[in-house]
């Protein structure tokens, strides 16, 4: 089967207009649509399995696939022989009492592809001493993308709910947990021996269920929620347990993380295997992932994946949202001797499941210029929604890239949100070309100041170098008022650009020299705003050194190197006497941070800026509180630490601050150096290169355990 250019762009052209206008409920109509989209479908199942080079996603494509089930559905006259459907193809908050679960609730260690799932399955055979050609039995489950619930029946009845909170203690929403209609209040757990058992699951909503709810919500002029994981996690903690029905929620059921006699002894052991729990919950009423259907017991690892790789194509069109697959090892026997890590169970890990994607049209590029002069082409896209998101603006990241995907304006890409968060393009359709696309010329001059652009050799960004640049001096303006730099609050990125156009901020140092009087005559400014934010810019004049350091926003000195700079001198001025050698002398500082800060303090225009900031009132000496500990003071002396992700009881720097306050140090990039990585949700790269490293992963909870 072939297809000229001109009959793959009609084809393309024709699914987009299905997916954006849907199908007709008029037989009539629907014939003929019912028609089309079994021509489309076999054109798209071509590009994919016989071609491997699809030009819709997987996503879009199981639309048009659902369509033509959704018409034959209604009209089964309709169906065809040769039809494609007829082929087989740190949660806790103050709002509720913390209670603590009877053991603990943990994370589960992550894999991305074939290789990973073959590599946890080698390293269990290692930890269980046994041969590599030993097939080991699996089960494989659906990972559902809601929100972790704990619960606890006592002679037969529920006595308590809970939120996995910190993994050791939760929020206790017992009312709200027995308002989900699918967790029964009462279960036979006697007729198995078992006294006190508790239980993990997922409260979810399902997807056609939320889209109602969010459509009630829209009638009673309620702010929409984002995605069904939202909805249920939300519904977990509301103060009326009447709204908990009102969102649907739903729960499955999913592990026994405990159960004892009425001797107080574990019974765990009567039990064979994972499934055979699982099938105990199932009999006693409670919500549990299907054998065959949603859940497989498999033999060896090649059928895990197997399974794994059916769910990834099929995750759209089932009727809740999941992210992936969780593997776990079915003998209990041989999870107990494989044990826990402080962070996850070695017996178990989450597949998880491909970034989602979607095709769009590529309309334009802009070029835009950052506070260190680099130049970032910025595709401007038709509006895409992916993963919960809509998308209208890409980075292209630089000419190289460009080059080597071959993007051209007016292109259909293929858009794809790393790790569900950074869209990123993956693919031009060049297939799809008609030839009115354009080529994306990267700029030779500055598209703000018009200064001849340079590009290092060893570098692959254009940068503007001009320090009359406009551009620059309002990201650097913004980046300096910003909370990380000097935290001067209420200051915002609007109000740099209002008081610029005004002729008010030509310099860092005009941010300490404002006419507030003038200011508080602007439409929209009000006495108080005004006061406030006077208030803001002098209580920012007492910062801690390191703030006006990083503030500086010096190419490839972060927050961390800062702290290390302003530790090392008594005045931000020595810096300027400090020889490279001295600079590299300094722990975790290398030669780029090293070169960039010789290179800063070395112009004229540097250091007249401290001068007049010192004049202005602002601190340039190290504080007492910056210098570090003494080596081995505090209970945290000699660690060192690393967090990423979401952090649910403090933010990033108040967890820092925290470190450093017991003795320990914070680094800022995952290596052999690092004592513990703490991982919050949605922990990227640096939890990925920890494992890999071996580096000890904490939770929230066990760092806050740290410090008791």
């Amino acid at each position: 089967m072939l297809y000229s250019s001109v009959q793959q762009k009609e084809l393309f052209d024709n699914s987009k207009k299905l997916l954006q206008n849907g199908v007709s409920a008029k037989k009539s109509i629907a014939a003929a649509q019912a028609e089309q989209l079994r021509e489309l479908i076999v054109y798209h199942e071509w590009r994919y399995y016989v071609l491997d080079q699809p030009v819709v996603s997987d996503y879009e494509y199981d639309c048009l696939f659902q369509m033509l089930k959704d018409i034959e559905a209604s009209y089964p006259s309709l169906i065809r022989s040769d039809s494609p459907t007829q082929r087989v193809s740190n949660d806790l908050t103050e709002d509720f009492p913390t209670v603590e679960h009877l053991t603990p609730t943990l994370s589960l260690e992550n894999s991305y592809n074939r290789e990973d799932l073959f590599d946890f399955d080698k390293r269990i055979k290692k930890n269980l001493g046994i041969a590599d050609t030993v097939e080991l039995e699996y089960c494989v489950e659906p990972k559902f993308d809601g929100g972790t619930i704990v619960l606890l029946y006592e002679n037969d009845r529920l006595v308590r709910g809970a939120t996995r909170g910190n993994g050791v203690m939760g929020d206790e929403i017992t009312a709200n947990i027995k308002a989900i209609s699918s967790i029964p209040l009462t279960a036979a757990f006697s007729k198995y021996g078992i006294k006190k058992v508790e239980l993990r699951g997922e409260a979810i909503i399902r997807k056609d269920l939320f889209q109602k709810v969010n459509i009630e919500r829209s009638k009673n002029g309620e702010q929409l929620f984002a995605n069904p994981r939202n909805a249920a996690t939300g519904g977990l903690r509301v103060k009326d347990s009447k709204q908990v029905r009102e969102r649907a929620l739903d729960a499955f059921i999913y592990q026994v993380g405990f159960a004892a006699d009425e001797n107080n002894n574990a019974v765990l052991n009567n039990f064979e295997t994972h499934n055979d729990l699982i099938r105990m919950l199932e009999a006693l009423g409670f919500k549990v992932p299907k054998l065959a259907a949603e859940m497989e017991v498999c033999s060896n690892i090649d059928k895990v994946s197997d399974f794994c790789d059916r769910w990834q194509n099929a995750r759209d069109s089932y009727g809740f949202e999941i992210d992936g697959m969780v593997v776990k090892l079915n003998k209990l026997g041989l999870q107990d001797k494989l044990g826990y890590t402080s962070h996850h169970p070695r017996w178990a890990i989450a597949y998880k499941f491909a970034a989602k994607q979607a095709t769009t049209k590529l309309l334009n590029v802009e070029f835009q210029v950052g506070r260190t002069g680099a130049v970032t082409p910025v595709a401007k896209l038709a509006p895409v929604e992916l993963a919960g998101v809509t998308i209208s603006s890409v980075s292209l990241h630089n000419e190289d890239l460009i080059k080597e995907k071959d993007i051209r304006i007016g292109d259909t890409v293929l858009v794809e949100r790393a790790g569900d968060v950074i869209p990123y393009i993956v693919k031009s359709m060049a297939e799809l070309r008609d030839g009115t696309e354009a080529a994306i010329d990267f700029p030779k001059n500055c598209p703000v100041c018009s200064s001849e652009l340079e590009r290092p050799a060893s570098e692959a960004v254009w940068r503007c170098v001009s320090p009359l640049c406009e551009a620059q001096l309002l990201e650097r303006l913004k980046h300096f008022v910003s909370k990380d730099a000097m935290n001067i609050d209420g200051f915002g990125p609007a109000y740099i650009d209002k008081f610029y156009q005004e002729g008010m901020l030509k310099n860092i140092a005009d941010i300490y020299q404002l006419d507030f009087e003038r200011i508080e005559k602007f439409e929209g400014f009000g006495k108080k705003s005004v006061d406030k934010l006077k208030l803001s810019v002098e209580n920012s004049k007492s910062n801690p050194l390191y703030r006006l350091l990083y503030a500086f926003g010096i190419r490839f000195v972060g927050e961390t190197n800062s702290k290390i700079f302003a530790a090392a001198v008594e005045d931000i001025s020595e810096l300027k006497n400090w020889s490279l050698e001295q600079l590299m002398s300094l722990r975790e500082i290398g030669p780029k941070v090293a070169q960039a800060m010789f290179d800063t303090f070395a112009l004229p225009e540097t250091l007249e800026l401290i001068d007049e900031l010192e004049k202005l009132g602002v601190n340039t000496r190290r504080l007492d509180s910056e210098l570090p500990k003494a080596a081995g003071s505090g209970i945290l002396g000699g660690k060192t630490f690393l967090f990423t992700g979401t952090l649910a009881n403090m933010s990033r720097d108040e967890a820092e601050a925290m470190v450093e306050e017991h003795g320990g140090k914070i680094l800022s990039t995952v290596s052999k150096n690092l004592s513990f990585l703490v991982a919050g949700e949605k922990a990227g790269s640096k939890l990925e290169k920890a494992n890999k490293l071996q580096i000890p992963v904490l939770t929230e909870g066990e760092f806050l355990e740290m410090l008791i």
